[in-house]
């Protein structure tokens, strides 16, 4: 059985996010992801601090954006987070939207691999993932 996951967030575009023609720089959006994963696992009850203190790590497997209008200073964004879950998959892959308002800025996607921190060698999602995953009751937050 799958379980998904929706979870949105707001960050504000600083003036150091910009490059020289006054726009998002492309490399901010690794950043934007994070942030969204990041909200996402702290809105299940399972913050990412709390997996490295179990030992576990999630590195980033791969990366993949398209930008689709620009955003620029000052401009509030949202980030919608997705995740569902496959319990026979011991990756995970997690999608993301960002918009402004009703016009959408950028969508993507992230895979990651639960890596034990001691031996850097890959593990299947450890039961607290799992368990948060799964009692995860609200379809979508705003934080």
């Amino acid at each position: 059985m799958s379980h998904a996951i929706v979870h949105r967030c707001f960050e504000r575009v600083r003036y150091a996010d910009t490059d020289k023609m006054g726009i998002v720089y492309n490399g901010n959006y690794a950043r934007f992801f994070e942030i969204g994963r990041t909200e996402l696992l702290r809105s299940i009850g399972l913050p990412y601090v709390e997996l490295e203190k179990q030992g576990i790590l999630l590195p980033v497997l791969s990366l993949h954006v398209e930008y689709l209008a620009p955003a620029r200073y000052d401009d509030l964004l949202m980030i919608e987070t997705h995740y569902q879950h496959d319990p026979n998959v011991a990756s995970i892959q997690l999608s993301y939207q960002i918009s402004r308002d009703d016009v959408r800025i950028a969508r993507g996607s992230t895979k990651h691999s639960f890596l034990l921190a001691e031996s850097w060698r890959p593990t299947r999602p450890p039961a607290s993932f799992v368990d948060a995953v799964l009692h995860h009751h609200s379809s979508s937050e705003l934080s």
